[in-house]
C-alpha cells in the first residue's frame, strides 16, 4: 500500500478510536486528538521504516520500539508523550481492532470453512492456553513484587 493510503486507514482508525474512548469512557473528542496525533505520527513512521530498512519486523514491532523510544527518559518529547496518550483509553482501539479482523477474514470465510470442526478446537485451546498463562505469569510477577 502506499503512504496516503495508510494515512487514510490510520485516520479512520483515529476516528474509530476518538468515538470508542468518548462513549466507553467520556474523554471529549478535543481531548483525545493530540494523543491520537501522537500514535498516528508514531503509526506513520512505522510504516516508512518498514518500507525503507532492511530489517523485515512487522508494522506492530516498530510501532512499538518508537513508542519505547518516544517516552523513554532519553527522549526530549517524553513528558508530551506520556500526558497526551495517558487521555486514550487503550482499550478503546480494541474495538476497531476487532472490526478490521472481521473484515479482514470475511473475503476468507470459504477457507475457514474448509478447515473443518478441528478449527475451532485448536482456537479453543489457544484461547484457553493464552488465558491460563497469562493469568499464571500475572500471578507469578504480583506473588513476586509483593503486590498480592
Amino acid at each position: 500500500m502506499r503512504y496516503i493510503e495508510w494515512f487514510v486507514l490510520f485516520c479512520l482508525g483515529a476516528c474509530g478510536t476518538a468515538l470508542a474512548n468518548f462513549i466507553g469512557y467520556g474523554v471529549s473528542f478535543m481531548d483525545s486528538i493530540p494523543g491520537l496525533l501522537v500514535l498516528l505520527v508514531i503509526s506513520m513512521i512505522a510504516v516508512a521504516l518498514v518500507k525503507l530498512l532492511p530489517l523485515k519486523l512487522p508494522i506492530v514491532a516498530y510501532c512499538s520500539i518508537i513508542g519505547l523510544l518516544v517516552a523513554s527518559p532519553i527522549s526530549p518529547v517524553r513528558d508530551f508523550v506520556i500526558q497526551v496518550a495517558s487521555n486514550i483509553n487503550f482499550t478503546a482501539p480494541f474495538t476497531m481492532v476487532g472490526a478490521f479482523a472481521g473484515l479482514a477474514i470475511s473475503d476468507q470465510l470459504k477457507t475457514f470453512i474448509k478447515q473443518g470442526w478441528k478449527i475451532l478446537i485448536v482456537g479453543i485451546f489457544v484461547m484457553t492456553g493464552t488465558f491460563l498463562g497469562s493469568c499464571i505469569w500475572d500471578q507469578l510477577l504480583l506473588t513476586v513484587a509483593g503486590a498480592i
